[in-house]
């Protein structure tokens, strides 16, 4: 690619990762500007570890003095390539699962002014999942569609996944300090995203499983991951259909809610009523029931046939070049 920025920064948070840190340096191509390894209170010392064995220039060591989870790691990136005004933020892991070779791939959407954040799935090639492990299999499943809702992004899949690239206009407006320091961080990242109309698109990849240990268990984070699903959705409906503005689908939701649960807690109240009393339900009485929730579940899968077709489509990175260079005419 000849148009690449010069500035593309790579971030790395490391945390028991000193087995695989160098090999992921090393495989880091010229195209990269910056790179910062994020000793998040390694107790392997990665950034000492990595001062000893790289001699790589490019490289920057940042340091928490307590250990902030993989999201707060990745923060502590964001603000430093911020500040040292990159253009284009890549972040992997220091483990060896993600080929830095694609940050070509995951940049280049980016510059082309189609995308602000771009992050990688492994769903696209059905060959390669059948590698993946089951467990992991299921719990994407089920994360991407607590993702899906939570985000309002209803065309990407694999939520969890760490490969990410992010334009620096977009990642200045992100609200770096609320947003989840630890495995939550990629989902809440959609959802801080979404808020600001950033337009995100899923880049092909594989997965390397070998020696690395995961820190992450799905199996442990789904119940929080759920309540923190559950919290973002609320905001995220507020924010864009009340807050910010109108639509049909602001009327849609709260009816089809009520009426499907006056219909449901009305049926379910003469279902019991005529267990107890051994009468049958009178038609007109299951008719009063049946026609609410009817139209209730109506009103909510409009609703989301809105909701899915109102993904942002255009770059916020692009929307606030226009603006700038409008603002730059009228001062002058």
């Amino acid at each position: 690619m000849t148009d690449l920025p010069t500035k593309i920064a790579v971030l790395i948070p490391c945390y028991n990762v000193k087995n695989h840190i160098l090999d992921v340096l090393r495989q880091i191509g010229p195209e990269v500007s910056k790179i910062y390894v994020v000793d998040d209170c390694c107790p392997q010392n990665s950034g000492d570890f990595v001062i000893e064995h790289c001699t790589d220039q490019r490289v920057t060591i940042l340091r928490n003095s307590i250990n902030l989870g993989v999201g707060g790691a990745v923060m502590t990136g964001y603000k430093a390539a911020i500040a040292d005004e990159m253009d284009i933020i890549v972040k992997i892991d220091g483990d060896g699962q993600m080929d830095p070779g694609l940050i070509i791939d995951f940049v280049s959407p980016i510059i082309a002014g189609h995308a602000d954040y771009t992050k990688g799935n492994r769903f696209f090639d059905l060959e390669k999942i059948s590698e993946m492990p089951k467990i992991r299999l299921v719990g994407n499943a089920i994360l991407s569609f607590m993702t899906k809702l939570s985000s309002g992004y209803w065309n990407l899949f694999d939520p969890t996944n760490g490969y990410t690239a992010i334009h620096r206009e977009i990642a200045k407006h992100l609200p770096l300090d609320k947003i989840s320091q630890r495995y939550f961080f990629e989902t809440d990242m959609l959802f801080r995203l979404n808020t600001l109309g950033g337009v995100v698109v899923d880049i092909p990849m594989d997965a390397k499983y070998e020696d690395e240990v995961s820190n992450l268990k799905i199996s442990n984070v789904i119940g929080e991951f759920l309540l923190k699903h559950t919290r973002n959705f609320f905001k995220r409906i507020f924010y864009n259909y009340y807050l910010r503005g109108m639509s049909l689908a602001s009327i849609e939701l709260p009816l089809g809610i009520v009426l499907l649960a006056a219909g449901s807690i009305f049926g379910i109240g003469h279902w019991f009523e005529s267990l107890r009393t051994n009468v049958p339900t009178p038609a007109g009485t299951v008719m009063l029931s049946a026609l609410p929730v009817i139209i209730g579940i109506q009103l909510l899968l409009a609703f989301i046939g809105h909701d899915i077709s109102s993904a942002p489509t255009r770059p916020f990175q692009v929307l606030r070049r226009k603006h700038k260079l409008s603002n730059k005419a009228q001062s002058e």
